[in-house]
């Protein structure tokens, strides 16, 4: 299982997600975000595009992945330093490794992350 992991921005499109999950350079089996972002039409629509199940992750599940980069508003809202690392990591189950670190969007809108597990 390869679940793609994205934070983003409230002004963020589905091209920032499209272009942030580009650089990752994977086909995901699932996308993953916060509990809070996860209804947003972007992500919505970039799951649907795909058409692959999206995962919502909550805030006490985000905090306890051990992520690999360290943005402070990430930290400051999340209590994570990736929101992208994290749900990757929570989606993809408790043997979760990441595949690849965050990413940005060329725009800075949004954040990819890649991990694999054994989950859904």
């Amino acid at each position: 299982m390869i679940v793609a992991g994205f934070g983003f921005r409230s002004g963020a499109s589905a091209d920032s997600l499209r272009a942030a999950l580009a650089l990752c350079d994977v086909t995901p089996d699932c996308v993953a975000t916060a509990e809070a972002k996860a209804e947003a039409a972007p992500f919505v629509a970039l799951a649907q595009a795909l058409g692959v199940s999206a995962v919502a992750i909550s805030e006490d599940d985000l905090k306890r992945m051990p992520v690999h980069t360290i943005s402070q508003a990430s930290l400051a809202r999340y209590g994570t330093g990736s929101v992208a690392e994290a749900a990757a990591l929570a989606a993809a189950g408790p043997n979760a490794r990441l595949l690849a670190v965050r990413q940005i969007s060329p725009d800075r809108m949004a954040t990819c992350a890649i991990a694999t597990g054994d989950q859904i």
